[in-house]
């Protein structure tokens, strides 16, 4: 599967469910009546009830007309979503000015059509809706009819209320769109994180698995190649002395043989690896791991520290060695000239710790070390580079799913540079299996 791909639905699947609104402004209109047939002939206060009916109907219209346009699982573009809840807003506020305006206690409602944007809508869209909002109160605060109230008495409502109440209206839709839209976007970086994790992890086993294949696809060619070869050494006993075709065929044998040791090679590796790969000391694990980085100009040092139960055999995870490889990846980029890898076990933990002699994390991005998208540390020799971002995520997400605690800090002294102690019980690093996607 194709990761952009994955993302662009990802970003579609976001935009409002027809269903979900449909039923919010079922809700509304619930609401809306409930509370005018309370107000006009329960609480008996003069109040226009075929106008308001009139503006709560042209609300359940307006839900008929998109129930009939569109299906349930409908998921409205941004700009239609954006006319729909500012239609909303337009109705709610011709209620509000037939009631009271800011007067009227459930003027704070005018703030949920924009709390709703802001959980699933792009930003310009939730600033024209805010800007709807905001202009509407601010009308309704100047032109209103009065507030319905008791026939005997007549309630004007202060000018310091009416602004108290218009702060109060503006400030809680800004302050609660901020915080639903942040916690969405937050949501979805997540939900992308985790989905590059998985892919990350579904590429390591693709890998892991390519030594199984080759081995099969040598057995099912096995057969057919020594056909071949047989009839090419037969061929060359007729055809030995022929001046035409006596080299040709010899080289047809040759070849024949030369394919047949290829597959037989092939043909082992599963094998091989299942031997000797699928559990490995743990020793084994950080030279596999730290292998494809000794050739960038960085030192990369190795030095184990083990009890008497010596060191930990555990399964060869695919989630453990990218993780890892992705650790000591960022120590080497970011190593002025040295990476120390040390590993210390005993009967309970396992620990590995990667230290460079870098720049270090930055105290502003230490504490929000592992969240996707945080890239801030910089290269010692070149501070405009970026890094530690989604590639950290993964290893971490990866890494904590295997059994292990991270653990992020700065090395104290004049060398500085950054330190990775990651941290696993003992049992779960022998025992750890694969990690299934």
């Amino acid at each position: 599967m194709d990761y952009s791909r994955y993302l662009t639905e990802t970003r579609d699947a976001n935009h409002l469910r027809m269903r979900t609104l449909i039923r919010l402004r079922t809700l509304a209109i619930i609401g809306q009546s409930i509370t005018v047939l309370g107000v006009a002939y329960g609480l008996g206060f003069p109040l226009p009830v075929a106008s308001c009916f009139l503006l709560i109907a042209c609300l359940a219209l307006l839900n008929i007309a998109l129930r009939l346009q569109y299906p349930a699982t409908h998921r409205l573009s941004p700009s239609t979503s954006t006319l729909v809840l500012g239609l909303d807003i337009l109705q709610l506020s011709g209620l509000l000015f037939l009631t009271g305006g800011l007067a009227n206690p459930f003027s704070v409602l005018v703030c949920v059509p924009v709390i709703v944007a802001a959980a699933s809508l792009p930003a310009r869209n939730i600033i024209v809706l805010g800007v709807t909002a905001a202009i509407a109160v601010t009308i309704l605060a100047f032109f209103h009819r009065s507030l319905p109230w008791y026939p005997q008495e007549h309630f004007d409502a202060p000018l310091v209320l009416i602004a108290g109440n218009w702060i109060a209206i503006v400030s809680t839709a800004a302050f609660a769109a901020f915080y639903a839209y942040r916690v969405s976007a937050e949501a979805e970086e997540l939900a992308d994180a985790l989905m590059a994790t998985e892919f990350a992890l579904q590429r390591e086993q693709h890998l892991s698995a390519l030594d199984g294949l080759a081995a099969a696809a040598a057995h099912e060619l096995g057969t057919p190649l020594a056909t071949i070869t047989v009839v090419a050494r037969e061929m060359e006993r007729s055809l030995a002395n022929d001046e035409r075709y006596g080299e040709d065929v010899q080289l047809l044998r040759t070849q024949s043989e030369r394919c047949r040791d290829i597959m037989r090679r092939l043909a082992t590796l599963s094998a091989t690896d299942e031997a000797h790969m699928s559990r490995l000391p743990l020793s084994s694990l950080i030279e596999e791991v730290i292998a494809p980085h000794r050739e960038f100009g960085v030192e990369i040092a190795v030095t184990h520290k083990n009890d008497q139960l010596g060191e930990p055999i555990g399964h060869r995870n695919a989630g453990i060695v990218y993780g890892l490889g992705n650790l000591i990846e960022n120590a080497v980029d970011f190593a002025s000239t040295k990476v120390h890898v040390e590993t210390l076990s005993d009967a309970n933990r396992v620990t590995i710790r990667i230290i460079d002699d870098g720049p270090g994390f930055p105290a502003d991005v230490l504490s929000r070390i592992g969240d996707p998208y945080v890239t801030q540390r910089s290269r010692s020799n070149d501070p405009s580079a970026g890094g530690l971002g989604l590639g950290l995520f993964i290893a971490k997400t990866l890494l904590e799913r295997s059994g292990a605690t991270l653990k992020f800090t700065n090395q104290e002294g004049a060398g500085g540079g950054a330190s990775i102690a990651v941290e696993w019980p003992r049992n779960a690093m022998e025992m750890t299996a694969e990690v299934e996607i």
